[in-house]
């Protein structure tokens, strides 16, 4: 470890790398011009995101009543925008794959991560414009930060740890104080380095506090909320209590209340496990 935390977390994200044919379908996409075969192949050339892609399309997710069996015919379902924001999720799951710490076991945090997208999702039902694989994909990784700076400041992770739990304060405050930036910062900076759409960038860096955000407000609130019913939910405390109170903003914005998010989360918690066994196979980590 350094002597400035920032140069730790910077040479661990760089040796986090999402798969080539994530890599490659968004080079096609970034062309003015390409053909919906280009972008069929690009995927169709890593198996593991191409089998993944297919069984949560054909999932209850979207409840389509044939089956979608290729990807040709799930990019003509879905549009290019959805199957963007599907591979990437997938690609994650796949950088995912053998990544360890000695804080956090990887099966909880993939958990929580899945959870919060799931949530995220579903809360949707209260504000209409939002697209649903944007969110679910900004929900898979809002916590990503923790997990490079569980990788390469473990003991002073741990130690933001304790002293939250020991005062009852927001975990992204204690960072702040003891790093001076918090894990919503260094997972923004990570999607930077995958070069990953600003949209999905902004709402991990602003998703601790939404009512700053300036770009994807909604989406931003939707995964502020989402994240404090997983740590609740993985018994980080009470929903909407002490460290995770909901931004007041939040509420005002969507139009909802605690009550309302509470009486979802036994749909959260099927879809969850659901959506988990798709993403992360007992094979893959």
């Amino acid at each position: 470890m350094t002597d400035n935390p920032w140069t730790d977390i910077k040479r661990e994200a760089k040796l986090v790398t999402l798969p080539d044919a994530y890599l490659r379908l968004k080079a096609i996409l970034d062309k003015q011009n390409f053909a919906m075969d280009d972008i069929a192949n690009a995927i169709s050339q890593d198996p593991a995101i191409t089998m993944r892609l297919l069984r949560i399309v054909n999932s209850s997710l979207y409840g389509f009543s044939k089956k979608i069996d290729t990807v040709s015919r799930a990019i003509a379902m879905l549009g290019t925008l959805q199957i963007h924001d599907l591979v990437l999720a997938t690609s994650v799951a796949q950088s995912f794959k053998g990544i360890s710490t000695d804080i956090m076991d990887m099966q909880r945090f993939l958990k929580r991560s899945v959870y919060c997208a799931v949530a995220s999702r579903q809360l949707i039902a209260f504000s209409r414009g939002c697209d649903k694989e944007r969110v679910f994909v900004a929900g898979l990784l809002h916590d990503i930060g923790h997990l490079i700076m569980y990788r390469a400041l473990p003991s002073l992770a741990q130690q933001v740890i304790t002293t939250a739990r020991e005062n009852n304060k927001p975990f992204y405050l204690v960072e702040r104080a003891l790093f001076g930036f918090d894990y919503a910062w260094a997972g923004f900076k990570l999607m930077q380095e995958w070069a990953i759409p600003d949209s999905l960038c902004d709402i991990t860096r602003y998703h601790v506090e939404p009512s700053i955000a300036e770009k994807a407000q909604t989406e931003t609130i939707l995964i502020h909320i989402g994240s404090l019913m997983t740590r609740a939910d993985d018994g980080e405390g009470v929903f909407n209590e002490g460290p995770l109170t909901v931004d007041n903003f939040c509420w005002e914005h969507i139009g909802c209340a605690p009550e309302d998010c509470l009486s979802m989360v036994e749909q959260i918690k099927e879809e969850t496990d659901e959506v988990f066994t798709l993403l992360f196979p007992k094979d893959a980590v």
